[in-house]
């Protein structure tokens, strides 16, 4: 899972929201495996803190991290993504999500619930869309 399908999900003034619910409530009934990265957690946390306080903070950490199983981001990780960052030499592909591509790869996943575009023009399935 990306920031942006998790902010999509919480969010209803977004403009993914509904399709959001929609992929998460097809995900849950296909039992599918949720994963995340901390640098991901990171974000969010950044995102929810910012725009509705600490208390959204303690609510996503209470009810909807325990959902997701977090691949905890390690030297080895960090320096993976950072060369995808560096190789693709793309100012918009974020430290973030090169880390979650090299995760995701590394999973053998082939499917992403997100919104943000770099998974798919990478040759991931989009979940959500």
């Amino acid at each position: 899972m990306d920031t942006s399908a998790v902010i999509a999900l919480l969010d209803a003034g977004d403009v993914n929201h509904q399709a959001a619910k929609s992929a998460f409530e097809s995900l849950e009934y296909e039992v599918a495996d949720l994963f995340t990265t901390s640098y991901v957690l990171i974000e969010i946390y950044a995102l929810l803190g910012r725009r509705y306080g600490p208390s959204a903070v303690e609510r996503f950490r209470q009810d909807f991290a325990p959902l997701l199983e977090v691949i905890w981001v390690d030297e080895d990780l960090h320096e993976a993504g950072l060369d995808l960052l560096l190789d693709r030499a793309s100012k918009s592909l974020s430290l973030v999500d090169a880390v979650s591509l090299v995760a995701i790869r590394a999973r053998g996943a082939d499917r992403v619930f997100a919104y943000d575009r770099h998974f798919e023009n990478r040759g991931f399935e989009m979940v959500g869309q």
